[in-house]
């Protein structure tokens, strides 16, 4: 499956991503792609990176 037609998961709160408000960007650190809800933005949950395990607002 590519990575375009991959479901793509909040990493703070694990739900799939659909729609506008999600954020996208690359890991500090790593560089993998980390996606986040606009709730769990919103409200600056701490995230975690699946990929090298680094750890932001």
């Amino acid at each position: 499956m590519s990575e375009a037609r991959q479901a793509r998961k909040c990493v703070s709160c694990g739900i799939n991503i659909s729609g506008t408000n999600a954020a996208s960007f690359k890991c500090p650190d790593c560089g993998a792609q980390i996606y986040r809800c606009a709730k769990c933005r919103k409200q600056s949950n701490l995230y975690e990176c699946p990929d090298c395990g680094f750890r932001g607002p």
